[in-house]
């Protein structure tokens, strides 16, 4: 049962998305019309509209601002022109006869275009009322302005379902500037007095001249001899009204002297305390001027100093670190070229144990070589001993003596193959022809051993005394192959050597 009114729940609600669920918020009016002939209203609160039978239109309800201004000067009632600005606070009426008539003229509008329909309408009530009042009226008193203004809009925002919140003046100007100058009524009014107090002396002077001109008709009238008297106190009256008169012309001369002076002097000192405020105000804003100017330049030198001292360390920091980076670098060259010279002294070091090992087991080879043949011959030299003993120790010499060269070549021939030697050190060209020496020496001893013949003790003696007093050293046979010099410790012919 449970999950059968869940589903329900779930039918409903799709179906109320289906056919349109709206909402509407608190400053709107959504108006759903089409099948009832009274349309629905819909403020605050959630509604369905029929889709495709029904329609929604939307009505704005908040407080709008409408500037009303004269765009042309208007004339007041005492012929002024003036330009007024105010500022009205209006909305659509919230009632239902409200929304009605404002649905008519404003559905589906912005705020704006509304505020835009409503100026010219307000602009023109507030024209009209202007043209009723007084400059001094709506400079003096505004509230009663912006009243008027409200009540005679009144009546043609309700005819469109509009309500005015407020109307509110916020200026008012002239094109002769006379706002400014209201003061100057002050002076007409005491201008007005003393005209009047002149016209009522020359009134009293008028009515005083009357009444003579009357008592000397009398005069004249009642006795011939009264006429010399009355003229006398004709002229007398006459004299003392001219100095009354002259004394009240004078003194509302005097009046009207002073009261200009006084309003001349009211006047020069406002215009000399307007010029104290402007030039306080010029010097005010020349100083602050001068603040800021000041206030940019220190920025200005301070932000360039900042850089320049920003710009300094930086560049002191690349020089700094390309030094490092260049002394690292040589360091690095340096280790890595003394390393290459330990390793290449090394490698020639062992290059040169290694030549020299391998000429000494040349030289052995081809001597044990040699020897191999001789005694190989020995046995033919053995079977000729004895046909040698005929001819004595003189021939014996003498063949010795040629083979030995022979003997020295084939001991060195291995060191014709070689192209290049090179040595290193002290002794090392006396080793080698050492180890040649050797070589022909182990070949003579191995004659020796074979055919029983001292050859060394052969050449001593036919050598004499000298020879045998000399036989501690060893006996060295120099070779020099053609194009080699004797004496260098580095040898390298154009040629093979032998």
């Amino acid at each position: 049962m449970p999950y059968f009114a869940i589903g329900i729940v779930a039918v409903a609600v799709i179906l109320l998305v289906l056919i349109g669920y709206v909402k509407a918020p608190p400053d709107h009016a959504y108006i759903i019309s089409g099948m009832k002939r009274e349309a629905r209203i819909l403020i605050g609160r959630a509604g369905v509209k029929v889709p495709f039978f029904e329609r929604l239109d939307k009505l704005y309800l908040g407080q709008m601002t409408v500037d009303i201004k004269t765009e042309q000067s208007v004339p007041t009632n005492d012929f002024i022109n003036v330009n007024v600005d105010a500022v009205a606070k209006v909305r659509i009426s919230p009632t239902p006869e409200g929304i009605k008539l404002a649905a008519k003229n404003f559905l589906n509008k912005k705020a704006d275009a509304i505020t835009l329909d409503l100026q010219d309408s307000l602009q023109g009530n507030m024209r009209e009322i202007i043209g009723t009042l007084s400059l001094k009226e709506i400079n003096t008193d505004r509230d009663s302005f912006s009243d008027q203004v409200m009540m005679k809009a009144s009546k043609d925002m309700d005819k469109l379902g509009i309500e005015i919140l407020s109307c509110n003046i916020q200026n008012v100007t002239d094109e002769n500037g006379l706002i400014r100058d209201l003061g100057a009524d002050n002076t007409s009014l005491i201008k007005k007095n003393a005209a009047i107090a002149k016209a009522q002396a020359n009134r009293d002077v008028a009515i005083a001249q009357a009444e003579a001109d009357k008592a000397a008709n009398e005069a004249r009238v009642r006795a011939d001899t009264e006429i010399a008297q009355k003229n006398t106190e004709l002229a007398v009256r006459q004299s003392e009204l001219k100095i009354t008169a002259d004394t009240k012309q004078a003194e509302a001369d005097a009046a009207y002297e002073i009261q200009k002076q006084a309003q001349q002097k009211s006047i020069e000192t406002t215009t000399v305390n307007a010029q104290i405020a402007r030039a306080e105000r010029e010097a005010e804003l020349k100083r602050q001027e001068v603040e800021v100017a000041k206030q940019k330049l220190d920025a200005d030198i301070r932000a360039q100093a900042d850089a320049e001292r920003y710009r300094q360390e930086q560049v002191a920091q690349a020089d700094l670190f390309r030094r490092q980076k260049d002394a690292e670098a040589l360091r690095y060259e340096q280790e890595q070229a003394a390393e290459a010279q330990k390793k290449a002294a090394e490698a020639a070091k062992y290059a040169r144990e290694q030549e020299a090992a391998g000429i000494s087991a040349v030289g052995k080879a081809e001597a044990e070589a040699i020897r191999a043949k001789a005694l190989a011959e020995a046995e033919g030299i053995d079977r000729k001993a004895e046909a040698m003993k005929k001819y004595g120790e003189a021939a014996v010499i003498e063949m010795v003596m040629q083979a030995l060269p022979e003997i020295a070549k084939n001991v060195a021939e291995p060191l014709s193959k070689v192209d290049h030697i090179t040595m290193y050190g002290e002794g090392n060209s006396a080793r080698l022809l050492q180890d040649i020496i050797n070589g022909t020496t182990q070949i003579t001893e191995g004659f020796t051993q074979g055919m029983g013949l001292d050859i060394r003790a052969l050449l001593l003696g036919a050598l004499g005394g000298k020879a045998a007093a000399g036989s501690a050293a060893p006996a060295v046979i120099q070779i020099q192959n053609p194009g080699t010099q004797s004496g260098t410790d580095e040898t390298q012919p154009e040629g093979p050597e032998e």
